[in-house]
């Protein structure tokens, strides 16, 4: 216990001095195993770790879905998910945060990440919330909040983790997350409209936009949803396994 208790306080210190958290569990692991067995066992075990996850077919996923999120922003999809939100719940009250719920929901759809989710949306979202008199603690909140969907709404990679580490069938975990994705949406709007109802200065109204110019925004990200669908159903339908969705909705985006 006093091991374990030492190494986990290494590697907060070393987190803390800003040393990537990959390298720092490599770090603490390599030198704990040294530590109760040899340095040269230590060794051998980093080396034939490394090999063997490195060639591991099933993680490949995860820098799949990780590329298909940076295509997307690199895209512009983001600015585009929160402009079609902010059409439809722009001019409620609070809605500039209510769209930026929508986009990170959107967003995670395609991304897997909630640490890109909220960084993506809090480019996006905060300078326009900043500039309509939005407070700041709604303008943060909204964003850290609609990044955690990252998380749950799938293609997640968490989800992926998990499933891979545990022997779960990683398609009916990303289904499984679903529901509960939708419902955390709707329960962060619900959020925002009780903020803004209780200090109505915090998220002021913003113009209505016409149904011409709303199906115009809606139009500008079918590819995003086209792409969800095709991911999550070819998954859920066995037509491809996730790793093979992965590869197909990267080239979906390249080919958007």
């Amino acid at each position: 216990m006093n091991e374990a208790l030492t190494g986990f306080a290494v590697m907060l210190a070393l987190g803390f001095a800003r040393l990537p958290i990959a390298f720092a569990m490599g770090l603490v692991g390599v030198a704990g195993f040294a530590f109760k067995v040899s340095w040269a066992a230590a060794f051998a075990m980093t080396g034939s770790v490394t090999y063997e996850t490195g060639l591991a077919y099933g993680f490949s996923i995860i820098p799949l879905f990780i590329l298909m999120g940076n295509l997307v922003t690199r895209a512009g999809l983001s600015e585009q998910l929160y402009t079609a939100s902010y059409a439809f719940l722009g001019h409620r009250k609070g809605g500039m945060a209510m769209s930026t719920i929508v986009a990170c929901g959107g967003f995670s759809a395609i991304c897997g990440s909630s640490i890109a989710t909220a960084a993506t949306m809090a480019k996006v979202a905060i300078p326009s919330m900043r500039r309509f008199g939005y407070s700041d603690a709604l303008a943060s909140g909204s964003v850290a909040a609609g990044g955690t969907l990252g998380i749950l709404i799938p293609p997640s990679i968490i989800m992926v983790i998990y499933g891979i580490l545990t022997g779960q069938n990683i398609g009916k975990l990303f289904i499984a997350g679903l529901l509960p994705g939708v419902l955390a949406i709707l329960c962060y709007l619900a959020a925002v409209s009780a903020t803004v109802h209780f200090d109505p200065k915090s998220g002021p109204r913003g113009p209505r936009m016409p149904w011409p110019e709303r199906m115009i925004a809606l139009k500008e990200v079918w590819g995003v949803l086209a792409l969800f669908a095709l991911v999550l159903g070819g998954i859920y339908g066995g037509v491809f396994t996730p790793t093979e969705a992965a590869g197909i909705g990267a080239g979906g985006v390249v080919d958007r």
